[in-house]
């Protein structure tokens, strides 16, 4: 069945982007947050989100308007009753995204799609806690959403065929390239990525060149939009490490073992951006 409208459970970095971006493209979007607070707060990004890129001559007053016209929050999973399909873009905790997928299947009509913005949880325990398992999908956006064209449309042993084509077709909608993967940690992009920063941080650790000759040989030689660690300062400390724990946990290969300086960084609370200190200091502007 066509897909009208999108309800998000979670409406913080991840989320607020995929409502804006469903929002745009023309689907009516209800987003989920915990609070009344949380709420205002999200519609308060998206509107001023949507103002910056009228001021940047991005889209046009009308677009604006007509997005925001599209968009409404609520604290009430049950509000969500009436969606064709439903992204979960929660924080990476698989229990509760596990309680979470068991309460929409209650909640939600036979015919919704349930997906998982997910980017390291494991999609198929998701499914298992429903009754519709061939309904559910995993759908991973990257940060930030509005700009960056991927998402991985993550298939269990459990989705129907029909559930996938219709997720292509919607990622497609909104203005996305979609690319299918299995349900195996990591999928294709953080797979390949994560042993990547973590080779990183131990050339670094071996003293074989700085952070700065390190970044700008892969950008230069390789031709990288930018070095591993100011990639892993814009990704997050603490989230590189927790996706690369999930990995080494499901398939105990070393190099997907966080190194020594990671798990110490994390423990300072050094953690990129977000905390002004990582790999590198970013001074309060």
């Amino acid at each position: 069945m066509p897909i009208t409208n999108v309800g998000v459970v979670g409406c913080g970095l991840m989320g607020s982007g995929i409502v804006q971006v469903a929002a745009q493209a023309g689907f009516q979007v209800l987003f989920v947050e915990a609070d009344d607070q949380l709420v205002k707060r999200g519609l308060t990004r998206l509107s001023e989100t949507l103002e910056g890129l009228v001021k940047r001559g991005k889209i046009e007053e009308h677009d604006r308007d007509a997005a925001v016209g599209r968009i409404a929050g609520t604290t009430r999973l049950e509000d969500l009753k009436s969606s064709d399909l439903v992204v979960e873009a929660m924080t990476e905790n698989q229990a509760l995204k596990n309680e979470t997928f068991a309460k929409l299947d209650r909640i939600c009509p036979p015919t919704t799609i349930l997906a998982s913005n997910t980017s390291s949880c494991n999609v198929t325990a998701m499914a298992a806690a429903t009754k519709r398992p061939g309904q559910v999908l995993g759908l991973h956006f990257f940060n930030p959403v509005p700009l960056m064209k991927l998402v991985e449309v993550v298939r269990t042993i459990l989705t129907d065929d029909a559930s996938v084509t219709t997720a292509l077709e919607w990622v497609r909608a909104v203005g996305k390239t979609p690319v299918q993967a299995k349900d195996s940690t990591a999928f294709i992009v953080n797979r390949l990525l994560v042993p990547y920063l973590l080779d990183a941080i131990r050339v670094y650790e071996s003293g074989l060149a700085t952070l700065e000759d390190i970044d700008a040989a892969m950008k230069l030689g390789c031709g990288y939009p930018m070095g591993p660690f100011t990639l892993l300062d814009l990704v997050g400390l603490d989230t590189t490490m927790y996706v690369a724990e999930v990995m080494f946990e499901e398939f105990r290969e070393p190099r997907y073992a966080p190194p020594p300086l990671l798990k110490r960084m994390v423990m300072a609370g050094q953690l990129g951006r977000k905390t002004k200190q990582g790999f590198y200091h970013y001074p309060t502007t």
